[in-house]
């Protein structure tokens, strides 16, 4: 999610600086960033003056405080976990100027609970984008308990300069589109763990029958079968039963199959490079 706001963010007009402790996520990203540039002139998208321009204001960071001291806005999208949140807006409320917004990305969590670690409360927001973030249109800028209204019309500009349709809400856990659409992913694994219909199946039903651009199953192997656990078990202690993870899900994620990332989901993803990596280990123990 970082390098895509990155990339966002860049073709917005913003000098943007991408941190990651881990060099080879910088470098990845960096490659990434470039190849998503490229192939946005390849098919028409984007000029190729646009895409170099673009490219030239993105920096890449091995810190927080070498990233974010002199911002004008820090968006984190660390894992979704709550102790994770706190631990990076504590230290940011350290680092940044006191002027600095400090926006979230998290698709569920309580923005107004990370924001009270932090002596700016007012200047606190979420940032909800949707991924792959350079192809999504959609972004939810969510209003904690106590943001006020000069950060939700400066975010939601920056949203706007970012390609985004913004649309902004009053925090509720899972805010508009996790909420929903956690329910739909959930009760396909119910349906799946059923044996109502093969995986290929539900998916191909909700393409076709209610035009949903993914299948809920292509959909949670790409955003991460973890990310959707914690997700649910948040909306399971909000909101109750309703959201209670089922156990199907469970199940893959104590497995380890965790979608794309991991190389296998629900569906299998031989490709992918933790999955050669993988293969690389097993023949190396087996003295291939």
């Amino acid at each position: 999610m970082g390098r895509g706001i990155a990339h966002v963010s860049a073709l917005g007009g913003y000098r943007t600086i991408l941190e990651d402790i881990l060099p080879a996520s910088l470098r990845r990203a960096e490659s990434e960033i470039r190849g998503n540039l490229d192939k946005g002139v390849e098919l028409g998208k984007l000029d190729k003056a646009a895409a170099e321009a673009a490219f030239s204001r993105i920096e890449f960071a091995g810190t927080v405080e070498e990233a974010a001291r002199e911002a004008d806005l820090v968006i984190e999208a660390v894992p979704e976990e709550m102790d994770s949140k706190i631990e990076i807006f504590t230290l940011l409320d350290k680092i940044c100027r006191p002027a600095t917004i400090l926006a979230s990305n998290t698709s569920s969590l309580s923005i107004t609970e990370i924001a009270s670690v932090t002596y700016r409360p007012r200047k606190c927001v979420g940032m909800h984008f949707f991924n792959p973030v350079h192809k999504m249109k959609l972004l939810e800028v969510v209003r904690a308990l106590e943001t006020d209204q000069e950060t939700i019309s400066a975010v939601a500009d920056v949203g706007r300069r970012m390609g985004k349709e913004v649309v902004v809400i009053r925090e509720s856990p899972g805010f508009i589109t996790s909420r929903i659409n956690a329910m739909i992913g959930n009760e396909a694994f119910y349906m799946l763990q059923e044996g109502i219909a093969s995986a290929e199946d539900i998916d191909k039903a909700l393409k076709l029958g209610l035009n949903h651009p993914m299948g809920p199953f292509e959909l949670v192997d790409l955003v991460g079968l973890d990310t959707r656990l914690h997700i649910l078990k948040y909306l399971h202690k909000s909101l109750g039963e309703k959201f209670r993870p089922a156990p199907l899900l469970v199940q893959h994620v104590k497995a380890g199959r965790l979608g794309r990332k991991s190389g296998r989901g629900v569906f299998e993803y031989p490709d992918s490079q933790k999955s050669k990596d993988k293969q690389r280990t097993t023949e190396a123990n087996l003295g291939h």
